[in-house]
């Protein structure tokens, strides 16, 4: 069967999908894909995956994939971060068979893309890009068509706008993009409702629309409805039993459901950072739920939203994530001191004032800590791959690629605890004098041959010996 182009390909294998759910780091786990399946979503990715990991680890393979394989979880995107063509071909062929298409991500803007040089921060290295897929927005675009792209996603932001910077999307610029190309555009940004979506399309033409923070918040937001929380909780909270997945992602998603209750009922926010089991956070929520039908069971007529909400908050809503002057408000500090989470980071003093609370938290737990990046060691690379190489290898390599060198060189590397050509010799000399004990004749002769002694082998990191 040919391999299905552009239009065709959107149309027969992602059958048509214009309701998308974002790659989300932790949170667009099967649990949650099923849970938006259920309320509208016609196509899912999965969280970034790295491609290097998912080629070595048989076991990061399996926890983000092949564990995860359900009938109902189609179509699907597996979505990869790399910066080797060659890696990236690799993890896409071992991922292949239980997915719908594979994405490379070229948008993720948070710094542990930039250390680990992929996402947004591959955008500015064209010559690399055109080896891993192959051509700034609309030549950008029309590169990737080129280099053999099917579908392309464009966010309509900046990777300067992140956080309380994320301002509004640019919809001109995905137009421009959507008109410049013939393969299928799907859009990000700006949605927060199902009128979004539709409004998204009719201006830009996309063929479909993708919601991160606003399906999070809502995960009926593809159909249009504005559900109580309590319901799609305990609803995620009957699929997640069925379909496990770490606790620390069900609380992320309770937080984000229950965004606007928890601002109300600081003590059960409280209790939902602390609880450490699955039983915990149901009983957590269950009590949300009964603080919620009280409030409405005491309502009095015509009683509108607070916080100038457009519904009242224990009902599924967008969050509006403010810009950086609305959060100063909010943290108490003066206009005339804001910072950027970047400044604050990069602060070389340490003044633990300017430091952001995550920060604050761990100077409390060590006071000599400091935040200066002057004083971090610098990010070396292995020669090999590019990997963090280790501190003390005698090959400046990763512990994977130092194996390899290792086992090849008989040698030993301290450093990763590998030691093939110590193992060799001990070998060699419990040879010889297995020899001496069977034939003291020859020990007497001085006439040890070693040439035929043993062959080692590589496993994990020890030898096996092939007499």
């Amino acid at each position: 069967m040919p391999k299905l182009r552009g239009e065709a390909f959107w149309r027969e294998t992602l059958r048509s999908a214009h309701y998308v759910v974002a790659p989300m780091v932790d949170q667009s786990e099967l649990a949650w894909r099923l849970l938006s399946r259920r309320h509208g979503a016609q196509l899912c990715y999965t969280p970034m995956l790295h491609a290097q990991v998912f080629l070595r680890d048989a076991n990061y393979r399996r926890e983000n994939l092949y564990d995860e394989a359900c009938p109902e979880d189609r179509p699907l995107i597996v979505q990869f971060c790399a910066n080797d063509p060659e890696v990236f071909v690799q993890a896409a062929l071992l991922a292949q068979d239980y997915c719908d298409a594979i994405d490379l991500n070229l948008g993720c803007p948070q710094m542990i893309a930039k250390r680990g040089h992929y996402g947004a921060f591959l955008q500015e290295e064209w010559d690399l890009l055109q080896r891993m897929k192959i051509e700034k927005t609309v030549k950008y675009a029309q590169m990737l068509e080129k280099a053999g792209c099917q579908l392309l996603t464009v966010h309509g932001r900046t990777k300067e706008q992140k956080g309380p910077l994320a301002g509004v999307a640019s919809w001109e610029h995905i137009q421009a993009v959507r008109k410049a190309v013939s393969i299928p555009v799907f859009a990000n940004g700006n949605i927060q409702c199902l009128s979004d979506v539709e409004e998204c399309i009719r201006k830009t033409g996309v063929h479909g629309v993708m919601s991160a923070e606003g399906n999070l918040h809502n995960p009926a937001l593809f159909e249009g409805r504005n559900p109580l929380v309590w319901e799609m909780a305990e609803e995620y909270l009957e699929i997640v039993q069925k379909y496990p997945c770490p606790l620390s992602y069900v609380r992320a998603h309770l937080f984000k459901l229950w965004h606007h209750t928890l601002q109300v009922y600081q003590q059960l926010r409280e209790e939902l950072a602390k609880v450490k089991t699955l039983e915990g956070i149901v009983d957590v929520n269950r009590e949300l739920k009964l603080r919620c039908q009280e409030e409405i069971a005491n309502q009095k007529e015509g009683e509108k939203p607070k916080e100038g909400l457009p519904f009242f908050h224990w009902i599924c809503q967008p969050y509006i994530r403010p810009g950086p002057k609305e959060r100063c408000k909010e943290n108490g500090a003066s206009e005339k001191g804001v910072r950027g989470k970047r400044a604050l980071e990069e602060e070389e003093d340490g003044n633990a004032e300017l430091l952001s609370k995550n920060k604050q938290k761990k100077k409390l737990r060590n006071p000599n800590k400091s935040f200066d990046p002057s004083l971090k060691p610098k990010y070396a690379k292995c020669d090999q791959c590019g990997n963090p190489k280790g501190n003390k290898c005698v090959f400046n390599m990763c512990r994977g690629c130092c194996k390899k060198s290792a086992f090849k060189a008989t040698a030993d590397c301290p450093g990763h605890g590998l030691l093939f050509k110590t193992k060799y010799e001990k070998t060699l000399s419990w040879q010889s004098s297995q020899r001496v004990i069977q034939n003291p004749e020859v020990s007497r002769r001085g006439d040890v041959d070693v040439g035929e002694t043993a062959v080692l082998k590589e496993a994990g990191d020890s030898a096996v010996l092939k007499l």
